[in-house]
């Protein structure tokens, strides 16, 4: 099927330059890369998964008790920062 596309030059020169190198016709480095890009934006992917680490012994400090500070500190904040705008 015959069509017309609008090509950036610098990407023209790219596929020409690519079509010369392996002397095929610029219509089948085209079609040949809309394919493989159209295949690979369609690829399924693995997930991606981050190491962990074994940090031995478990924290000498209770963290719920870190967390429940955080929000105090943070409700403090909000109250004073609503107080001074009265």
């Amino acid at each position: 099927m015959r069509t017309t596309l609008t090509v950036d030059d610098e990407l023209l020169q790219t596929l020409k330059a690519e079509a010369l190198r392996r002397k095929r016709p610029l219509k089948e480095i085209v079609n040949e890369t809309l394919r493989r890009g159209i295949a690979g934006a369609n690829a399924p992917r693995e997930p991606y998964q981050m190491p962990s680490f074994d940090l031995g012994h478990p924290p000498k400090m209770d963290l719920d008790r870190g967390l429940r500070l955080a929000d105090a500190i943070e409700d403090e904040e909000i109250q004073r920062k609503l107080h001074v705008k009265k």
